[in-house]
């Protein structure tokens, strides 16, 4: 097996996630999310076509009608219609805007469905979002505190919060719409980050127990070499599946799926020079990772 030497790029790794990093946050700082309407408040109102409906006809007929601001997508077919309306209009409106796009259609409209979010309902949503993705990177750092080392929790929650902001900032400075399906889409980021960077610990504590000659920067480049194969392929798959979803899903789950295309992207680098190189940065050695020898097992072993 040709060992790679990741290690040997590190410094060119931290420079390009600070650059990253600094990018994502300052646009989150300046910019913000382009929050959608699960966050902000407003009317989602779904409604019906007889025949196809044109979504640029509508959408002029309800910056006519005063519905100006009004987000007008497909909803699975092309006679289903999903029109998002911001705050100030009532729960109350559908009906009236029903028989404004009836005016203006040959066909029949029909509404499926009308619900309102007030904005004290979204800043608890936003505050609840926040929370959980808190709460999931702390028992993260616990779980993994237990079950290898400090040092390793140190290096995962590092590449998690890694992820979460550069895909944050990615929403951020290309302005799409931050809805619940997309902090359903970080929350699954960070658990699949989380896998990745478990077989890679997993793989650097066997080794660190195994080559014990070997120096710390080899034990991590030959653990990342072994298992690279296994990163590539499972990363690959998933982004096969997550291209189909963002170019064939439709609008509604579009966000879902670039979310998931951009965690899984930064996810695949972080669990290979984040977590990695953080380790470095920590000092990890193999006395960190020796198993502890039970007293008086050394004077059992002299005993012919």
């Amino acid at each position: 097996m040709k060992v790679i030497n990741f290690m040997g790029q590190r410094k060119l790794a931290i420079a390009l996630s600070a650059v990253l990093l600094v990018a994502a946050i300052f646009s989150l700082s300046t910019r913000q999310l382009s929050w959608g309407l699960d966050f902000t408040g407003g009317t989602l109102v779904e409604v019906h076509y007889s025949e196809s409906a044109d979504l640029k006809a509508i959408r002029s007929t309800l910056d006519a009608g005063g519905y100006a601001g009004a987000i007008v997508v497909s909803f699975g077919t092309d006679r289903d219609v999903l029109i998002r309306l911001p705050q100030g209009h009532a729960d109350t409106e559908g009906t009236a805007l029903v028989r404004l796009l009836e005016d203006s259609f040959e066909g029949t409209v029909e509404l499926r469905r009308i619900e309102f979010v007030g904005p004290q309902v979204g800043d608890e949503l936003r505050e609840q979002g926040g929370l959980a993705m808190l709460m999931a990177l702390g028992m993260v750092m616990l779980y993994i505190g237990f079950r290898f080392q400090f040092k390793f929790a140190v290096g995962a929650v590092a590449a998690l919060v890694h992820d979460v902001i550069i895909t944050l900032g990615f929403f951020s400075i290309i302005g799409l719409e931050f809805d619940l399906t997309v902090l359903a889409a970080l929350l699954a980021v960070i658990g699949y980050s989380l896998n990745d960077t478990i077989v890679v610990s997993d793989r650097i504590r066997e080794n660190f127990r195994k080559l014990r000659k070997s120096d710390p920067l080899e034990v991590i480049n030959i653990s990342l070499s072994e298992t690279l194969g296994r990163t590539l392929v499972t990363s690959l798959t998933t982004l096969l599946v997550l291209v189909c979803l963002a170019l064939l899903g439709g609008e509604m789950i579009k966000g879902f799926a670039i979310a998931l295309l951009m965690g899984v992207v930064i996810g695949t680098y972080s669990s290979i020079y984040v977590a990695a190189t953080v380790l470095v940065l920590m000092g990890v050695s193999k006395e960190d990772l020796m198993l502890p020898v039970k007293e008086g097992a050394e004077q059992d072993e002299l005993v012919p």
